[in-house]
Formats: structure tokens, C-alpha cells, sequence
């Protein structure tokens, strides 16, 4: 099972499951990172670029890089979210991706253990997706997981909101259409967006390090929990 912590008077302390589990009505998961294994896919990608200069660490070599890009890519959103930017920038963004948006839907795959997970949590919380993915990566995600789609309550994307993730509207969105006040949400994202959105938000913030996102910048951006994957947050919920 993944490590569970809590940021309490500046120390870190194992989190009480059965207080979070009493505490929240409904789940809300970023997509990349957290219920897609897409910045595997990313690192293989760049690996086979690599390759021919770097051989056998070209693997190690691309994950590195990759790694090194999101936190200054992670502050630039949070910087760009300060003035009011977020929004246009990330559209342009996603509008220069779309022409080659059916090329990447083929490398979608789930974290491992992602599906059993989302069974299990299902029966007790309602569940949503809030992410800055599109809304045709969204029902692309739902499209490929079929079995998944009926779990959803809700799905919150790029077009949906003025303002994106760390700007606390998606979660206050996604739990508004839910019918739930967000301190009733728990939040889970592999990037200091996710968190920082979720706090502002008022709701509860879980990181996990199955994406990009390293324990030190998710702690210090405030998640309550951090789990190693995704799929352990079924052990923290249903922890007795």
C-alpha cells in the first residue's frame, strides 16, 4: 500500500483513513498521471528519440528530462493562473495540439490497478474527472474504457471553465454539478496544479507519484495525503 501522510503543524503524520473516508462524498481524478499511465508513454516516446545517441539510458535519460520540465512548467501555470492567463494560453495550447489529438488517443493505458480501484470506490463516493484535457480526450479516455464511463458523475475539461487547475474553479465546478460543497471532495493529481486547485478549492487533496509529480513539491503544496499509486487510494478508503 501506498504511503499516506498528513501536513499537521508542520510535521507529517500518517492520516487517519477512517477521518477522510467519514469526511468526503465524492472523488475527482486528473486524468495524466493519475488515471492514465500517459507520462510513461511521454518517457517512451522521447526515449525512442534518444536512442540513437544514449543507447541503453536513453530510457532513464528521457524520464529525467521529463521530470526536470514539470515543476517549471507546473510554476509557469500557477504563474500565468495569478494574472488571469491560465485560460488562453492553455486553449492555444491544446488548439495547436488538436490537428494531432487522434495520434496520442491510441497511446492511452491505464495505471495499473486503476479499474478494480475505481469498482470498489464507486459504490460509496460519486466520482468525477477534473483536468485541462479536452473535452475530445475526455470522451476519447471514456470511449476506450468502456466499462469505466458509467462511474463518472461528472467531467470537467478545458472548455468548461474560464479559469483551469491550480485556479480552484474546476473542483468548485465539478462539485457543484455533484450537488456537494468541494470541502465534501477529495481531490487526486499527480501535480502541485491539482493540489494547490484543491486546497483553494477547500477540498481535500490527495497527490500520487504514479505521474511526474515528486513527494517534496506535493508536500510543500499542501496535499493532505500522497500515495504511491492511484490505485492505493482503495486501501486508504476502505482501510478498517
Amino acid at each position: 500500500m501506498g504511503v499516506a501522510v498528513l501536513r499537521k503543524q508542520g510535521l507529517w503524520q500518517p492520516v487517519d483513513p477512517l477521518r477522510l473516508a467519514a469526511n468526503i462524498d465524492a472523488v475527482l481524478f486528473d486524468l495524466d498521471g493519475t488515471l492514465l499511465n500517459s507520462d510513461d508513454v511521454a518517457v517512451e516516446l522521447l526515449a525512442a528519440r534518444l536512442r540513437p545517441l544514449l543507447r541503453q539510458r536513453s530510457l532513464l535519460a528521457a524520464r529525467r528530462l521529463l521530470m526536470f520540465a514539470e515543476s517549471p512548467g507546473n510554476s509557469l501555470i500557477t504563474l500565468l493562473d495569478r494574472f488571469g492567463l491560465d485560460g488562453p494560453v492553455m486553449s492555444l495550447n491544446h488548439r495547436i495540439k488538436h490537428q494531432g489529438a487522434s495520434r496520442t488517443v491510441r497511446h492511452y493505458r491505464t495505471v495499473k490497478g486503476i479499474g478494480d480501484m475505481l469498482l470498489q470506490v464507486a459504490a460509496k463516493y460519486k466520482l468525477g474527472i477534473v483536468t485541462t484535457r479536452t473535452r475530445f480526450h475526455i470522451d476519447a479516455f471514456l470511449t476506450q474504457q468502456a466499462a469505466l464511463k458509467p462511474l463518472f458523475a461528472v467531467c470537467c475539461g478545458l472548455e468548461d471553465t474560464a479559469r483551469l487547475k491550480p485556479h480552484p474553479e474546476p473542483v468548485e465546478l465539478a462539485a457543484s454539478k455533484l450537488g456537494l460543497p468541494a470541502n465534501r471532495c477529495l481531490m487526486v493529481g499527480d501535480t502541485t496544479v491539482d493540489i494547490h486547485a484543491a486546497r483553494r478549492a477547500g477540498a481535500w487533496a490527495c497527490g500520487v507519484l504514479c505521474g511526474f509529480g515528486e513527494r517534496r513539491e506535493l508536500e510543500r503544496a499542501g496535499a493532505h495525503l500522497i500515495l504511491d499509486s492511484t490505485a492505493d487510494l482503495k486501501d486508504i478508503l476502505f482501510s478498517t
